[in-house]
């Protein structure tokens, strides 16, 4: 009871957040698809000196810790193996191929440009899988360090900023390529960021390019619990070799495997479909809400001058990554027409 008092500031603050954010996203849309998270971020950027009082603190940090963690997990329940079987398998190896070297592309950028192993893993990660959802996903297995937060803030908003730009660039481009309804897909699908521009990029060219281009993106996010489990695995081995703390296997990660196999089999027992789908539609429903709570309390607890200070390496390191994504799949695809 006490440490529910404790945290209710905290997590009332980050609920008004998130419910401006999820209220305003429609409106905003008329302008440019940017995801409500995006802009639940922003209003808790903005809030920040009223989250600075330490009554909030708790609540802040049970949101971005443990609420996020399970919105995460219920994201499991958004994805088909069905669907991602029909891409094929020259289609998913291009795709997994141009995501393990984009994370990759993150830590080695990141070091180039003299930024630690956390903000590289951030950017690869967020580049890699779906935005604002994976760099949040990463976060929980990225052990602390100072300016964390501004970094997973500036990630978000930069991925998500990089989408709009692509939802608008790369169709064209699939034209000069000369590329298929099938292809074009493909590209939108493996290489925009969020999920939303995805849909604004693929179903903007047509139905067809549009719902190939959501199984892509479907498929990557399914690949984000082994890329999180990788991201852990890597800096708990660091924290054997230099004696840091450990990272612990994150559970959320395998109950997002677990759900996403429930949602995979349910076509098979259709008895079960009156029963599971109104309950899969409140969880999905609640991820999405935890997310929002999450992003909001990370907003809360992020300052504008601190974003604004983390200088021009930051924006290279995700341009880097972006452009890697961009070149391997883009790049794939045309070889593959060839071949």
């Amino acid at each position: 009871m006490a440490m529910a008092v404790d945290y209710a500031p905290g997590v009332v603050l980050s609920a008004i957040v998130a419910v401006i954010g999820y209220v305003t996203a429609p409106y905003v849309a008329h302008v440019a698809p940017i995801p409500n998270m995006v802009i639940a971020l922003v209003v808790g950027i903005a809030l920040n000196p009223i989250a600075a009082r330490p009554a909030v603190q708790p609540g802040m940090a049970f949101c971005v810790r443990t609420v996020l963690r399970w919105a995460v997990a219920l994201l499991g329940l958004r994805v088909g193996l069905a669907d991602i079987a029909a891409l094929g398998a020259e289609t998913a190896a291009l795709i997994v191929v141009a995501m393990v070297a984009t994370v990759a592309s993150g830590f080695i950028i990141a070091r180039w440009y003299g930024r630690g192993p956390g903000f590289g893993a951030l950017v690869g990660v967020g580049t890699a899988v779906c935005g604002a959802s994976a760099t949040l996903a990463c976060s929980t297995v990225v052990p602390d360090y100072p300016g964390k937060r501004p970094d997973i803030a500036f990630v978000v908003v930069a991925v998500n900023a990089l989408a709009t730009l692509a939802m608008l660039v790369y169709p064209p481009i699939c034209i000069l390529l000369g590329f298929d309804p099938q292809t074009t897909g493909v590209m939108l699908g493996g290489t925009i960021h969020d999920v939303a521009q995805v849909v604004g990029a693929g179903y903007a060219v047509s139905n067809a390019v549009g719902n190939t281009a959501v199984i892509v993106k479907l498929f990557r996010v399914f690949l984000l619990l082994p890329v999180v489990l990788g991201v852990s695995w890597y800096f708990t081995r660091m924290g054997l070799k230099h004696g840091e703390a450990r990272v612990p296997v994150p559970v959320f990660a395998i109950v997002f495997l677990v759900l996403c196999a429930i949602n995979s089999a349910m076509p098979w027992v259709p008895s079960l479909l009156p029963i599971y789908a109104p309950i899969k539609s409140a969880l999905v429903e609640a991820s999405t809400w935890g997310m929002l709570l999450a992003i909001g309390a990370l907003g809360l607890g992020t300052s504008i001058k601190t974003i604004i200070g983390l200088g021009w390496r930051h924006i290279t390191t995700v341009l880097g990554s972006t452009a890697v994504i961009f070149v391997i799949v883009t790049g794939g695809l045309a070889l593959m027409r060839i071949l």
